[in-house]
Formats: C-alpha cells, structure tokens, sequence
C-alpha cells in the first residue's frame, strides 16, 4: 500500500470518528426547531427533484425543436414545443419561489437553533461547580464552544441539507444517465474524489490550529476587553497603559492572522491541485459524449439530455462530497460544544438526601477540614475544626490569605473539602440537597454582583422563591443602610442602576455593597453570613449600620469576616485564623486579656 493510499484511509477513519456528532447535532435542530425541519426537510426533497424535471424538461424541448425545423414549422409542430417550454419556465419559477421559502424557513432555524445552544451553555456553566473556573482548560474549553455554538450548529444543518438535496437530484439523474451505460456515474465519482481528499486534509489542518491557538485567542479578546471595558478605563489612563495593551493585542492579532492566511494560502493550493486533476475524467468523458453524436448514436435532445445531465451531475457529485467535507468539518468543532455540554459537577446532590433543617437549632460544625483549590499545592485550609453555635453572632479575623472566605464557600457547598466534614444540626452537607441547603444562607459576598436592574429588583433578586411586597423591600434596604442611597436618586426604587443601559445611575463601590446587603436581608434565612460587610463604609457610617444590624440579627446566626476590630469586637465569639487554622478564639474583652495575636493586632490598629 503506497503512502497516499495510507494518509487517505488515514483520514477517512478520522472522519468516520465523527460520523456520531451528526445526529447529535440534528437532533439537537430538531428539538430547538421541530416544525421548521419538517418544513425544511419537505422543500428538501421537492428542491432536490426540479433539477431532474429541467434536465428531462430540455431533451422534450430539444428534440419537439429538431422536429419543428425539419417539418418546416407548421403550427402542430409548433404547439408541440410550446408545452415543454411552458413547463420549464413553470419548474424555473417554482425553484425561485421555493428558494425565497426556503430562506425564510432557515431564518426561522437559526435562530431558534442558536437561542437553544446558548441555553444549553447557559445551563452547563450554572450546573459546573466553582472548581472549574480554577482551570485555564476550562476557559480554553468554554470559549472553543461558544465561539463554534453560534455557526456551527447552523452550518452541519446546511451541508446536512445540501447533502440530502444533492443526493436526491444526483440518484435522479444517475437514473437518467444508466440508459448511457455505466462509464458516466463511475466517471463522476472519480472525479470528485480529489476534492473530497483536499477538503477533508484542510478540515484536519484548521482543526489542529484551533486547538493550539485557543489561549491565544482567549488572550486576545481580554487585551481587547481591557482596552473597551468601563471597569479599566480609569487605570489605563492614569498609568497610562492604553498603548502597551494595544501593541500587545496588535502583535498577538498579526501572529495569529500571519497563520490564519498561511492556512488559506494551504487550502487554495491544494484546492487547486484537486480541481486541475478532477479535469482529466470530465475532458475524457465529454470527448466521449460528442464522438458518439457524431456517429449517429443519440438525437440532438439526448446529446442535449446526455450534457446537462453529465455536466450537473460532476457538479452534484463534487457538491455532494464537498458537503460530507463540511459536515466532517463542523462536526469537528462540534465535538467542543458536546464535550463541553459532557462535563459532570463535582459538588452535586446526594443519591439518597437526608431531610434538611428548616432552620438551624443547634449550630454549624467544621470537624478537621482541609482544602486545597484545583491546581494549587497550599492548603488554604488545614485541619481546621470549629463550632458555631445556633443563634450566635461569630466573627472571623485573620490576615489576608488565611482562608476566611475559603471557609465560607465550603460552608454554602460552593466546594467540597478534601478531608473532613462540615455538619449543620449534625448532619453532613453532603448529605443535603444543594438547594434546600443554600436555602438556609443569607450571603454578601466580599465582592458582591453590580446587577445593571432598578433599585428595588436588585433587592428583590435575594428573595425570588417568595412573593414580596414593596414594603419589605424598604425594610430591608433601611436594615442595610441602603435607605439612605435610595432617597438620593432621581426614581427612587425604581431607579435603573449602572450605565451599560440608557437612563441608568451608576453607585460608588460602599453603595453598591449596601444594595447588596440589603439583598442578603431580604432572604429571610436562618444563617447571615456576611464577608466584609463594612470594608466600603466609613467610621460614621459603619456604627449606624452595626446599630441596625444588631436588632436585623436578633435570634438568627451569623457569621462576619472582617478585617475591622471594631465591626468584631460586637460579635459574640471572635475566631482567629492563621494560615488555614483557628489560632485563638473567646470575646473581645477575652482575646485582649490573653495578649495573642488578636491582642496585638488590635493594639496596632488602635494606634494608627
């Protein structure tokens, strides 16, 4: 077997690896556009047939002609030619009207195809835990799908149609050509097969370059990001950083397109290749076409039947592989999406569920808990054991990188731990449907969600499982201090807040945090776990929100994370923690009698 022989069969069993992606993109087309592929499909079949009835149309026409002119046109002979003529211009007419049906059915496709793969992405990136945002292959992963999910979907479903289109006309005019013998439609296979060999190594060839350049791409759409985005706007002109993200994303964008036209300058050379060697048959079997007129063998109208029919077919023939070339294609990049849309969540509900408390009667236990994030050798935790009880205001102090926050997101199951066990009234989180134990959680994270709505649908995103009234809404903003904000701008509670949409007001980052908190009021859940919930106010403003917050509090446990002695110092128990451990834990008053590190660390911020 020679090597050209070896490479082939080498790709065409790379090709049929893929063969699975095809109905799992049709039936994702199918379930996104049910209707309007019935539709699509029944033009298919009828558009696929009126090249034939053209083809057999032009030898009537031809041959009701000849007959004319040698009987010297007498009306009979006349009239006979004009029927055929009629019903072509009624076949080229219905393939128009068609054709304009046919795009309005695809437009209708598309975009219910490209709305259902967006959900379906959507929904992939709301079920995968936050593990996976810790992975530079994810992104690599996520960006691959979403760039090919727009197009993609949409254009197997074309070369999918065109190949059902093409092999229905290419059966009907093989059937016409067999009266000719069998030399035409093994001609027109072994011409196409050289642009059917260039497709399929150019597909492998883009496919290759797709896969190493992703990260690069990725970085050149976060250069592009930094240089149009609200939120760097201010660095960039202050440390006047413009250009050098500009030379950086113009250097990444002349690599990557240099290799992109090396690519295309591929595909035209061997596309050419392929095109001149096709030419060969066709030359040999048109050659072949006209010796036999010559001889007497066929009529005017089967020369006529036999060129259209020879000439169309090589056309459907190399459009009908071209076609499996595309779908070999898009099925390639396909293969991203589904891979993408395969991944399983780590953190996930029990087989078996236990009940989950409804609210929270005897307290929260860390028993020996160590964690590490995806890809990192530190523990941020490190057997850390503690116990908050029910209804007790904890605070949690440390330096940055301690593991402070690391402990609240295991605690709401955001993660698992590597060993050890966190109980809420004795029962395992594991144990627990991820939603009935999120239920329990009032959270304000450290850097809380801007959601660009009115004042009053941000508040009321903490609580969307339960009607809620106006009023409620007010309550829990005058709780969180946000009343004060609200009364500044122009509509109030109905104001749109941030500037992406028209007549939006944008906050400072200690109003956005109390828009935020308000939320978290509002959930009405057992547990309040705050983190920093005061880093954005000032002195004045932090002891009016711990006077408000102090009553909110009454009979539900929290958990702060501060950095501030004077938001800890009115918790119950301050807990001290130190590189992934509980270090020192007692009252304020206790802690400073022991002189640790709380001790000295509030002696240092005293005296600043």
């Amino acid at each position: 077997m020679t090597a050209e022989s070896q490479t082939l069969i080498g790709k065409l069993h790379k090709a049929l690896a893929q063969v699975p992606y095809l109905p799992r993109a049709l039936g994702l087309v199918w379930s996104a556009a049910r209707c309007w592929t019935l539709a699509w499909g029944a033009l298919l079949v009828v558009q696929g047939l009126l090249p034939v009835a053209t083809v057999y149309l032009t030898r009537q026409l031809v041959d009701s002609l000849a007959r004319a002119v040698s009987s010297g046109g007498d009306a009979q002979s006349l009239r006979a030619t004009l029927l055929p003529l009629l019903l072509m211009i009624g076949v080229m007419l219905v393939a128009r009207v068609l054709g304009s049906v046919s795009g309005w059915v695809r437009t209708a496709q598309a975009e219910l195809v490209r709305d259902r793969v967006a959900e379906l992405i959507q929904n992939k990136c709301l079920e995968l835990d936050l593990a996976f945002y810790e992975s530079p292959e994810y992104y690599d992963r996520l960006h691959r799908a979403r760039s090919d999910a727009s197009y993609r979907p949409l254009a197997l479903l074309d070369s999918s149609g065109s190949l059902i289109q093409n092999g229905i006309t290419l059966l009907a005019m093989a059937a016409v050509l067999l009266r000719f013998g069998l030399v035409l439609p093994i001609a027109l296979l072994a011409s196409a097969l050289p642009a059917f060999y260039a497709l399929l190594h150019q597909s492998q060839r883009e496919r290759r370059w797709v896969l190493r350049t992703t990260e690069d791409q990725r970085r050149a759409w976060y250069y592009d990001w930094l240089l149009t985005s609200g939120g760097s706007a201010a660095e960039l002109r202050l440390f006047r950083l413009g250009s050098y993200f500009q030379a950086a994303f113009r250097e990444l964008r002349r690599r990557l397109r240099l290799e992109r036209l090396q690519l295309a300058r591929h595909q035209v050379l061997v596309g050419l290749g392929a095109g001149v060697a096709a030419l060969l048959i066709p030359g040999m079997a048109l050659a072949w076409m006209v010796w036999r007129a010559l001889q007497g063998q066929v009529t005017l109208g089967d020369l006529a039947l036999l060129y259209q029919a020879f000439n169309q077919g090589q056309g459907l023939m190399r459009s009908l592989l071209e076609n499996l070339g595309q779908i070999y294609s898009n099925s390639l990049f396909l293969g991203d999406l589904f891979d993408f849309l395969a991944l399983q969540a780590r953190v996930v509900d029990p087989a078996h569920p236990s009940l989950c408390p409804t609210a929270l009667r005897k307290g929260i236990h860390f028993r020996g808990i160590t964690f590490r994030y995806p890809g990192s050798e530190r523990p941020a935790l490190r057997d850390l054991t503690l116990f908050i009880p029910a209804g007790q205001i904890a605070a949690i102090v440390g330096a940055n990188g301690a593991g402070k926050s690391t402990l609240i997101k295991l605690l709401c199951r955001l993660y698992d731990p590597d060993a050890g066990r966190i109980e809420i009234d004795e029962k395992d989180l594991r144990d627990l449907t991820l939603a009935e134990l999120r239920e329990l959680f009032a959270v304000l994270l450290q850097e809380p969600t801007h959601f660009y709505t009115s004042v009053a649908e941000n508040i009321r995103l903490g609580n969307l499982g339960v009607a809620v009234e106006l009023s409620e809404i007010k309550a829990a903003a005058q709780a969180a201090g946000a009343d004060e904000v609200v009364a500044r701008l122009p509509q109030g509670y109905d104001t749109p807040l941030g500037k992406w949409f028209s007549g939006g007001t944008d906050l400072s980052v200690g109003e956005w945090q109390r828009i935020a908190l308000a939320r978290a009021f509002l959930r009405r859940a057992s547990i309040i776990i705050l983190d920093e919930p005061t880093s954005a106010m000032d002195s004045w403003a932090e002891i009016e929100w711990l006077r408000r917050f102090s009553r909110l509090a009454a009979g539900r446990t929290v958990i702060i994370i501060t950095h501030r002695f004077t938001t800890a110092m009115r918790a119950d128990v301050i807990h001290v923690m130190e590189e992934g451990r509980i270090v020192e834990s007692g009252s304020h008053q206790e802690l400073l009698a022991r002189g640790g590190r709380y001790a000295q660390s509030w002696k240092a911020q005293m005296s600043q």
